[in-house]
């Protein structure tokens, strides 16, 4: 199936007949794991959609945490907007050179800050690129446009709100990290991060809501990958991940599955296993 959302998913063939809209603005959201040694922006100046501008993950943050990209400041968030000439009465698309890796965390960021006419291009860069359509290495020309935000703060939780629902068990605590992560099997990409997981989460791996060319899949894979794992899909979530990228394809997911309640850790993994007071589970139990 193809999603055809303007506020959550569309599809390749929705993008080439929506690139030259007026009001169309799109994001180039690519962030890749320190250990690839990829540079996210030296790809997008070499290749990126039409008109696409960069959104740096890094640097759209609040530089004030030790955390790795924690939420920006509305302000900040703001600024750089302006600065990339997005603003109200927009249509914002968002990709990633991967599929749906860090773009949904940008998605989730746009929602954070009251906006809600943003989707993803499913499948992203690759898709779009594997099916021969345009990409160029020309820098969009940008028009000052005004942008209203109003900080939803239902969407985002903190340490002690994690750690609250861990002990009363009102907000399923979902982890989107690989399987081996969230059992403690191996080592955590950041040093100095203890392995393991929040107690009383649940496992869904991010990539197993996604189909073999990175597309989301449908409602009704989407909804067994989460009963599988013992997660309600309509109940309250909290995602959680490494450090609250991927953590977004969950709150993605969720949101396509109608369900009215759903955040995102912001610290993520990379809060939770840093600090010794907080309890670890491992293994199967």
């Amino acid at each position: 199936m193809a999603y055809d959302d303007p506020k959550t998913l569309v599809s390749t063939d929705w993008l080439a007949d929506h690139l030259n809209d007026p009001d169309l603005r799109l994001i180039d959201a690519s962030w890749h794991m320190p250990a690839e040694n990829r540079d996210a922006k030296a790809e997008y100046d070499a290749a990126h959609i039409p008109g696409a501008r960069f959104f740096d993950i890094d640097e759209i943050a609040d530089l004030r945490s030790d955390l790795p990209h924690m939420a920006p400041p509305v302000e900040k968030f703001m600024a750089r907007m302006r600065a990339m000439g997005i603003g109200d009465g927009h249509q914002v698309v968002v990709y990633d050179a991967e599929g749906l890796f860090s773009a949904p965390r940008v998605w989730w960021t746009f929602r954070l800050m009251g906006k809600t006419d943003v989707a993803l291009l499913d499948g992203g860069l690759a898709k779009w690129r594997a099916e021969g359509r345009p990409v160029d290495d020309m820098a969009p020309v940008i028009r000052d446009r005004h942008m209203t935000v109003s900080r939803q703060a239902d969407l985002v939780k903190d340490v002690t709100q994690v750690a609250a629902a861990a002990k009363l068990g009102d907000w399923q605590i979902v982890d989107a990290r690989a399987a081996d992560r969230f059992r403690g099997e191996t080592p955590e990409p950041r040093e100095g991060l203890r392995s393991g997981r929040i107690p009383n989460s649940k496992n869904v791996c991010f990539r197993d809501l996604l189909n073999d060319d990175a597309t989301m899949k449908d409602e009704a894979d989407l909804r067994a990958v989460f009963e599988a794992a013992g997660v309600d899909p309509q109940k309250p979530v909290i995602s959680t991940c490494g450090s609250g990228v991927t953590a977004a394809v969950l709150d993605l997911a969720l949101e396509i599955l109608g369900n009215p309640r759903h955040a995102v850790y912001d610290g993520s993994w990379a809060e939770w296993g840093m600090y010794n007071d907080l309890k670890v589970a491992t293994g199967d139990n």
